[in-house]
């Protein structure tokens, strides 16, 4: 009798950090819930991967949606994997930018509802892993990316609480933030960021992350940031006093200011 595979669940599938993702545990064996808006781009990617794919279309800041993935993962007894990816940006002042209020509820409230969704299986098989896909940004506030910023920050705040709380209940279960720093992928092109205004050696792929991602799960780790620049920053700002972040922060945020 053959084995059975077992399952990974990835929102914002359709694009980027998360179709690689999908693409980089079919390679390993898991076959695949795919959660997106764009159902065409997750059946075109469904029909490409070597393992069964299940399509998902959802926009996980309707209630109705979200409410149907979370009782999707809540029912599926193979669930050993759920990557948080669905996530977006924006530019400009928080009181002018629109989506603000829908970047906190996909993630925050949808991170939070489906890691409670996925994780109330995984405890009682004891196994499993969450990765929340954070942002080098959790580390520190722009004044022209307030909700970015802020809500990867919770996500960061979040999974560090779960990873303790795993430790503290005896869980074997991963939980991981991964913090990328700049991708190449479709998020700063729908945000409208100018690739030729950020150094090449800045940029990392997609596939760098995922690798970094699941090599990071392997050993554990709660904190995956990518590239050693990036690791670099992240250190720094641990150490910096809060003035001196603010600092920096003030003439790096400028920016995103729009000309009077």
């Amino acid at each position: 009798m053959e084995k059975t595979r077992p399952l990974a669940a990835v929102t914002g599938a359709s694009s980027g950090i998360g179709e690689t993702f999908a693409r980089r545990l079919a390679q390993d064996g898991y076959d695949l819930l795919l959660i997106a808006r764009r159902r065409e781009r997750l059946e075109r990617l469904a029909a490409q991967l070597p393992t069964t794919a299940e399509v998902l279309a959802a926009d996980l800041v309707q209630d109705a949606d979200l409410n149907a993935v979370a009782a999707r993962l809540a029912s599926e007894p193979r669930l050993e994997l759920l990557v948080n990816n669905a996530g977006y940006g924006t530019k400009g002042h928080f009181w002018e930018a629109a989506g603000q209020v829908e970047m906190h509820k996909l993630h925050v409230i949808a991170t939070a509802a489906l890691t409670r969704a996925a994780l109330a299986g995984m405890a009682g098989r004891r196994r499993g892993a969450i990765v929340n896909v954070a942002s080098v940004a959790g580390f520190m506030q722009n004044p022209a990316n307030v909700s970015y910023c802020a809500t990867k920050m919770w996500m960061n705040s979040f999974s560090e609480g779960l990873w303790l709380e795993m430790k503290n209940a005896g869980l074997p279960i991963r939980i991981q933030s991964l913090c990328p720093g700049f991708t190449w992928s479709e998020f700063h092109d729908v945000m409208g960021v100018d690739r030729a205004s950020i150094p090449k050696s800045w940029w990392t792929t997609a596939e760098f992350v995922v690798q970094e991602s699941l090599r990071g799960l392997e050993q554990d780790r709660l904190f995956v940031v990518p590239g050693w620049r990036y690791k670099i920053i992240v250190w720094l700002f641990s150490w910096l006093p809060r003035r001196s972040q603010h600092a920096i922060m003030l003439k790096y945020g400028a920016r995103g200011r729009k000309p009077r």
